[in-house]
């Protein structure tokens, strides 16, 4: 059965229905809703809601609470994010899994509370200090955000890593029809490293970050590093669309991508050939299926709700065999499949 839901609303039910009994976080529009729907709810299920003094305290809540074995979660917005960076580098370097939802809004600075895609650079180059990197998701839908809170939860317990759905002010604001994952019966991973107390039966289990001899750190930085290896082998992500005979491939992903579409579309009627492929995973980059793509492709036209921060990672994925293009709007202005199809056409 479908029911009608504010995609932060379903953030957060998803985020329930995934395991998680323990969330933490700090208002700050537009994602405000995820925290005043999980204040209702937890409470009612035997969880925890707690609104900490800061988001710098919130994250490390979550830190904590993982630690413990927990699932647990936090959700702000673009400025906020940037307050939490610390911890989620402490939790990286900790090797610990958690859930980390930001729905952006237009910076620098305090911006503006419009949604945005300039937080793509923060998520997938410098969520913060440090060698290491966290799994980010892209939804474009409200459902696909419902259904992507319980897979990064899960790749998270299974690489050991902070993951992020990365979504915007407008698929957080937006109501749409969803489909809900059954609230009781999932089976949530063993965890035989976390600090949940011993009682005398095992070793003392330890969660740190801080290692002070320089050749010991190195090389848990470097077996990290052969672990995201294995992440990038495993969980790429990505639609394709319309791309079997495309010789214009738009790359967009979230918010852009649903505007992008539209865009094809009209392309098609016209005659064009062009499809776009989506990144679901920013995090690992789906660099393969871009690959693929480069083959036939005569050009690329990348769009975004940014200054063009996806770009550098498209040019990458393709090794530069066919030229790049951008076209984004930027501050919290949407592209328009209007503006999208006009691109297409300079390309033609």
């Amino acid at each position: 059965m479908k029911v009608l839901m504010k995609g932060n609303e379903a953030l957060a039910e998803a985020a329930i229905r995934a395991g998680c009994r323990h969330f933490f976080g700090y208002p700050i529009t537009p994602q405000t809703e995820l925290a005043a729907y999980m204040s209702k709810r937890m409470p009612k299920i035997g969880g925890t809601y707690l609104q900490a003094e800061s988001e710098v305290a919130a994250v490390n809540m979550v830190l904590g609470a993982s630690a413990a074995g927990v699932r647990a979660m936090t959700s702000s917005s673009s400025p906020g994010i940037s307050l939490k960076s610390e911890g989620i580098s402490y939790m990286a370097g900790s090797d610990l899994p958690a859930l980390i939802i930001n729905v952006q809004r237009g910076g620098p600075g305090l911006g503006g509370i419009q949604p945005s895609q300039a937080d793509y650079w923060q998520a997938t180059k410098a969520t913060g200090h440090g060698d290491f990197q966290i799994l980010v998701f892209a939804p474009s839908t409200v459902q696909e955000m419902v259904d992507l809170v319980g897979t990064a939860f899960d790749a998270a317990d299974r690489w050991r890593m902070p993951a992020m759905i990365l979504a915007d002010g407008m698929l957080g604001q937006m109501m749409e029809p969803v489909s809900l994952p059954e609230e009781e019966g999932k089976a949530l991973p063993e965890k035989d490293w976390c600090a949940d107390g011993h009682q005398g039966r095992r070793e003392h289990h330890v969660i740190n970050s801080l290692y002070l001899t320089p050749d010991k750190l190195e090389d848990l930085v470097v077996e990290r590093y052969r672990r995201y290896e294995q992440v990038k082998a495993q969980e790429q992500r990505a639609e394709e669309y319309l791309c079997e005979d495309a010789e214009i491939v738009v790359v967009a992903y979230g918010a852009s991508a649903r505007v992008a579409k539209s865009a094809v579309n009209k392309a098609r009627e016209e005659g064009r050939k062009v499809g776009l492929i989506r990144p679901i995973t920013l995090w690992p980059f789906p660099k393969d299926i871009l690959q693929k793509a480069a083959g036939r492709a005569k050009s690329f036209l990348v769009v975004e709700m940014s200054m063009g921060q996806m770009v550098d990672d498209v040019k990458l994925a393709i090794d530069c065999k066919v030229p790049v293009r951008f076209f984004g709007r930027t501050g919290g202005m949407i592209p328009t499949p209007a503006q999208v199809l006009g691109e297409i056409e300079k390309l033609v």
